[in-house]
């Protein structure tokens, strides 16, 4: 009972949270200069007053600011973001057309930034001084230094041009359509590995790291040395007693670093063409289509959301005292 309190507690602010988040970017497109009206005039080489005007009633941007912005939630509530005039469809249809793309990129990343990072993790607190240890931490300077978008476009010439490994962009290849379905799966999975590489890597060496470090102090803990005592494996000892208390500041790490993974995902989608929310806010903003950009935005931060959302939970069922002491 006290858990579902706690759940329900978590719920309540993630909710307020999305609604300060929804205000605010409101806020802040509505204080950048130019809007529609002003797009669409130059996409037609320039327009009076005449005709710019009635678009801007059309969009209802002529109303005063605290009316758009309650229609503006109104809206939001009814998952409903109005219509993109670049690309001629409802945002909704657009969004939910490309979410799916990003979302996979996004947990696909981050599986494998944590399962990887965890094995180098363990492996080299094993044997802190060994030739494994020193290529974790020479692997963390390396992914704390490299540009996101500098090791994906190295990996893109390395497996894609020179070695023609992995396909040089998209997600699908349109050969494929009419293929059987689990033809079309690995296509998909060809595609992403490496974007997915790239995503992770920036992560990888931050997780390894921690893991060392955690590892190594429960490793140092006086019930692994009552455990030892007892002639229990040292496998029984890391996988059973020490890794999951270990795991506690790497998973409370990830959620936390979520939000940074969703922002990197922009960047890894427009350098590998990979057709998600990244690729679609770009153009969204270089046409300044406003009702996108905010549909974006909102959905990005329901993502974000809800995955330190399901790391807080997490949290709870790897390490019970945290509902102990109503955290």
């Amino acid at each position: 009972m006290a858990l579902l309190k706690q759940i329900l507690t978590r719920i309540g602010y993630a909710a307020a949270l999305l609604l300060a988040v929804v205000i605010l970017n409101f806020f802040l497109i509505h204080i950048a200069p130019g809007d529609i009206a002003d797009t669409i005039a130059g996409d037609m080489g320039g327009a009076t007053a005449e005709v710019m005007d009635p678009i801007r009633i059309d969009y209802g941007l002529d109303r005063p600011f605290i009316v758009q912005l309650g229609l503006s939630l109104w809206n939001v509530l009814h998952f409903d973001f109005g219509y993109s005039f670049f690309f001629n469809t409802p945002v909704t249809s657009l969004i939910a057309e490309r979410l799916p793309a990003t979302l996979l990129l996004v947990f696909t990343a981050q599986i494998l930034a944590l399962v990887i990072g965890v094995v180098l993790g363990v492996i080299s607190a094993r044997k802190p001084h060994g030739m494994l240890s020193h290529f974790v931490t020479f692997l963390a300077l390396f992914g704390f230094s490299a540009p996101v978008f500098w090791t994906g476009i190295m990996l893109l010439i390395s497996f894609s041009l020179i070695l023609p490994l992995f396909p040089v962009a998209g997600m699908v290849d349109v050969i494929l359509f009419d293929a059987p379905v689990w033809r079309r799966v690995l296509d998909v999975a060809h595609h992403l590995f490496l974007p997915a590489l790239t995503l992770a890597s920036i992560f990888l060496a931050l997780y390894s790291r921690l893991c060392r470090a955690s590892m190594l102090e429960v490793l140092g803990s006086d019930y692994i040395r009552t455990a030892r005592a007892k002639g229990l494996s040292e496998g029984e000892i890391i996988y059973k007693h020490a890794l999951k208390n270990a795991l506690g500041p790497v998973v409370t790490l990830a959620g936390l670093q979520f939000s940074a993974v969703v922002s990197g995902a922009v960047l890894v989608e427009t350098v590998f063409s990979w057709p998600g929310l990244g690729t679609l806010a770009l153009q969204s903003i270089l046409a300044r289509d406003t009702p996108t950009i905010l549909g974006i935005l909102f959905f990005s931060a329901l993502v974000v959301i809800i995955g330190n959302l399901l790391t807080d939970l997490t949290l709870r069922l790897i390490d019970p005292r945290i509902n102990s002491r109503g955290g």
